[in-house]
């Protein structure tokens, strides 16, 4: 949708955000031919009972400033397989199908989620708490610290 204001376009778009708490996973620089490689990774969204949840996963390219660097400190705990539970912010969620092309399910349709990773609101690693946006505020810190 664009609007036209004395000769100028001003564009105006639909933001769909989704929030939530999951397991983050899967970090990793991802390279491509023909522009910037970017920082991606995966969330294992929990929903349902907490006595029993499921999980949604949800592959994510990181995009807000702020959540990059904050993954960036995660890398370490993730290589180490420590658990990593976050408060996350996705934006712009989509669904999009692959064919298996190995395994049980080979040839069977699968749907991977898609989204943009905008914000981390809290990190827990291994039950302890690492960072917290409330904590940052109440400091009145401008950046995160370290997160291992």
């Amino acid at each position: 949708m664009a609007n036209l204001t004395n000769n100028t376009v001003t564009k105006q778009f639909f933001d769909l955000h989704t929030t939530g708490i999951g397991y983050l996973n899967r970090i990793r620089e991802v390279k491509v031919k023909n522009g910037k490689p970017y920082l991606s990774c995966t969330i294992a969204a929990l929903r349902g009972n907490c006595q029993s949840a499921e999980y949604t996963y949800i592959n994510c390219n990181v995009t807000g400033e702020k959540a990059k660097k904050l993954v960036e400190k995660c890398i370490e705990a993730n290589k180490a397989n420590k658990k990593i539970l976050v408060n996350f912010c996705v934006g712009d969620i989509y669904a999009e199908t692959f064919t298996y092309s190995t395994g049980d399910k080979k040839g069977e349709v699968g749907v991977n989620l898609k989204a943009r990773l905008l914000k981390i609101s809290s990190i827990k690693i291994d039950g302890e708490l690492k960072y917290s946006d409330k904590i940052e505020h109440l400091e009145n810190q401008g950046e995160p610290q370290q997160i291992n």
